[in-house]
């Protein structure tokens, strides 16, 4: 699988009336970009269940993999009461499963090895189109408001207090798929500060928004771009405390991780899985706990369709392209 990305104009109001002439050649609701492995007979632009049913998987371990974060083994506890609950609502043992890696995570969906995933927000269309990524869910308020923002990073003390200040300097991404953690900033920089990465400032990628946020911490890199709701969590659970970086860029919302399965799962067990989701009480459990610091507490429907166009149209302006096969 292979991802090609060049940065294209994008406007700093991502989710404003400037889209409109920012984006005059680019549709909002670009078409999917399916594998050949895969068919959307419906046009919701995800893969369709096979025809066959001989083709259908009925495992009898569910593997489950949450995005991934520096500490993986943190996030396996905040998830072990739901993956009791998935496992009562499908009579399937349930397995977490650690990723290390965006990468990791989707060529675990391709390879058949993961059935259902919470994938971050920009490898979101990686996982539909070349895994077959079906998305359902999403976290989100009391209120039913959902969303993140990106915001540029650095530490106290280094000498940046603007964006055009990272001239020269070093910023952090996270991996080439994510939205907030590399497409949206690397458009923003090209179009509205003239900045190229590589020319006007280096480069590093830190693997996750964890990495990223204590690599600006310990002063390891100059500055990052994070998603906020990544910071907030770990300001919570006191990895990081307040006055440890410094914010000088914040965008407009962007849809969160979404939640989903693998196309080939039986469709009698895919209904019971989304129904796990949306019938899980997360009153009391470590979910809670976790998520109510960037403000979610509960599961709500989504559809890769509607809540991923504003993520597609970043990709279609930084000529992101989807070499699955």
């Amino acid at each position: 699988m292979q991802i090609s990305s060049l940065a294209h104009a994008l406007p700093r109001t991502l989710i404003s009336a400037a889209v409109a002439s920012a984006f005059a050649l680019v549709a909002v609701n670009a078409s999917a970009d399916l594998s050949s492995r895969y068919v959307d007979n419906d046009g919701d632009m995800i893969a369709d269940a096979p025809s066959d049913e001989s083709q259908w998987a009925d495992p009898d371990t569910l593997v489950f993999a949450y995005t991934p974060v520096e500490d993986p083994a943190v996030y396996a506890d905040v998830w072990s009461d739901f993956l009791e609950h998935l496992s009562e609502a499908t009579g399937k043992e349930v397995q977490f499963f650690p990723v290390q890696s965006n990468a990791a995570q989707q060529e675990a969906l391709r390879a058949g090895r993961l059935h259902v995933a919470g994938f971050n927000t920009g490898g979101v269309p990686v996982a539909v189109n070349c895994g077959g990524f079906r998305p359902f869910a999403m976290m989100a308020a009391e209120d039913g408001s959902f969303g993140y923002e990106m915001e540029i990073i650095t530490y106290p003390g280094s000498g940046i207090e603007t964006v055009e200040d990272l001239e020269g300097r070093q910023l952090a991404f996270t991996s080439e798929t994510s939205n907030s953690g590399f497409r949206a900033p690397s458009a923003l920089l090209r179009s509205e500060y003239g900045m190229e990465a590589g020319e006007d400032f280096e480069t590093a990628f830190s693997g996750s928004h964890d990495n990223s946020i204590l690599g600006v911490v310990n002063e390891d890199y100059d500055a990052a771009a994070i998603a906020n709701s990544v910071a907030r969590r770990m300001l919570a659970r006191d990895v990081v405390a307040e006055g440890d970086y410094e914010v000088i860029y914040t965008s407009d919302t962007f849809p969160t991780t979404a939640y989903g399965l693998a196309n080939n799962l039986n469709p009698e067990l895919a209904e019971k899985i989304q129904d796990a989701f949306f019938s899980y009480d997360w009153e009391g459990t470590a979910l809670e706990s976790e998520f109510a610091n960037s403000g979610e507490a509960q599961f709500i429907p989504i559809t890769y369709q509607e809540n991923w166009a504003v993520i597609r149209t970043i990709a279609d302006a930084n000529g992101v392209t989807y070499d699955c096969d």
